[in-house]
């Protein structure tokens, strides 16, 4: 039995079990999860501990020619937001035939527990189409969505019921960005902290009711980057590297304290160049801070003291990664390099020193802006054209351990997502789609 709500345009299954629905094609049940298996959730964007690793073993590392086998795939619109898992619950956010959609799927059926749609105006910059961005958050018995054009939405997160909403153009002003908003929120605590943009750099809303808790105000504005938090010296702090549409290119990463929004550092650190982004995350190292772009200063490893102020270690122009968030890994930072992505980069944490440069990738150009995960022991990557790499990446070089064409279609980019021995992958541009893949040994 389903009840729909016209007004919202939204449709909830009454908690019972998750329904099939047009646009789902199921192939073939998983293989049986391993008793020996360790497992996660990967409940935000940037993974369980915000670090684009997950603590999953026992993954399939070799396959046939055509990949590991699919389980099931949905039909969807456009957008490059990753999906949130916890537990039997799936989120996934995209824009079709006008309006944004937000989605609950069974993890290993792709069937739907609820839909929430709601219509949204969309428009282009410098020829690519606005389209949803940001991941969604699973916070507990929440989730939270930031839509393309502002739409903040706190759902119950079994039964899909929308507990608050506010829109962000509407309540702080429009956020100068080239492509609609892009970056996840933030659960840290109670609060709920968002790059806002418009009248607040960053603001912080009570997790429960959407009360607007502290704004803080600075000229750099909303970026695509997401939030991070973390201890530094024993206190917390939020990092949030900011940068936005604006004349003269500004932007660069701020220190903020989450108990009352005060920004305790700032540090410069945009692309001159207007048409440029901030849009990799921060990365936590110890006291420490990495931050990179890709059009023109490249990357840098900021030192905060124990009063918060924040001095430059060292910097590196050819760590230029331009969406990909780095990852941090036993005393090395690895990542993609470049506006097209086209070289995978290690360089060593303490003395900035590079490693090595692939350019792999590995050599026919089919990784361009991938995406990386650092997962039972290894390293799995997503090529911009379909293509799944396992990769060894350590202070010696890359070396690839198994590879698959999965699909062939560009804009193939963000983080695989793994959970529960499961990967997702969203298929974008040419018969855009949400693939689910058996990693089961």
């Amino acid at each position: 039995m389903r009840v729909c709500t016209l007004l919202f345009l939204s449709c909830s299954s009454l908690l019972g079990a998750p329904e099939a629905f047009d646009r789902l094609t199921f192939h073939a049940a998983p293989k049986t999860l391993s008793r020996e298996a360790v497992t996660e959730d990967w409940p935000r964007f940037l993974g369980p501990r915000g670090d684009l690793q997950s603590r999953e073993t026992n993954l399939l590392k070799s396959w046939p020619a055509a990949g590991p086998n699919r389980v099931w795939e949905v039909e969807r619109g456009s957008g490059h937001a990753p999906v949130a898992i916890v537990g039997d619950y799936l989120v996934m956010i995209h824009t079709l035939d006008g309006q944004e959609v937000v989605e609950c799927l069974q993890p290993e059926t792709g069937k739907r527990h609820w839909v929430h749609r709601y219509p949204v105006k969309l428009g282009s910059n410098y020829g690519i189409q606005d389209a949803s961005r940001a991941g969604p958050v699973i916070d507990g018995d929440r989730v939270f969505t930031v839509g393309v054009r502002g739409d903040l939405h706190c759902f119950e997160l079994r039964s899909g019921k929308v507990l608050w909403k506010k829109n962000l153009d509407q309540e702080y002003g429009p956020a100068p960005l080239f492509f609609g908003r892009g970056g996840s929120p933030l659960v840290d605590g109670d609060q709920l902290i968002v790059n806002v943009g418009g009248e607040y750099s960053v603001a912080s809303f009570q997790l429960r009711t959407g009360e607007l808790l502290w704004g803080a105000k600075h000229d750099w504005h909303a970026s695509y980057a997401s939030p991070i938090s973390a201890y530094i010296h024993g206190k917390k702090r939020v990092f949030v590297f900011a940068g936005g549409m604006v004349r003269p290119a500004a932007g660069g990463l701020l220190s903020v304290d989450p108990a009352n929004g005060a920004i305790e550092a700032e540090v410069p650190w945009r692309a001159r160049m207007f048409a440029s982004v901030n849009a990799a995350s921060p990365v936590l190292i110890g006291n420490s801070v990495f931050i990179t772009e890709g059009y023109s200063e490249g990357g840098a490893l900021v030192d905060f003291a124990p009063d918060g102020t924040a001095s430059m270690r060292w910097t590196a122009p050819r760590f230029a990664a331009q969406f990909t968030t780095p990852i941090a890994h036993d005393g090395y930072l690895y990542g993609v390099s470049g506006t097209g992505g086209t070289e995978i980069v290690c360089y060593e944490i303490e003395s900035g020193r590079e490693m090595w440069r692939d350019g792999i990738a590995l050599k026919d150009a089919r990784l361009g802006r991938a995406g990386l995960l650092r997962v039972d022991g290894a390293f799995l990557c997503i090529g911009a054209q379909g293509t799944l790499l396992w990769l060894d990446l350590n202070p010696e070089g890359a070396t690839i351990l198994a590879e698959a064409q999965l699909f062939s279609a560009p804009e193939t980019w963000g983080v695989p997502t793994v959970s529960r021995g499961l990967l997702f992958v969203n298929q974008n541009a040419m018969d855009p789609r949400l693939i689910c893949y058996d990693l089961r040994k």
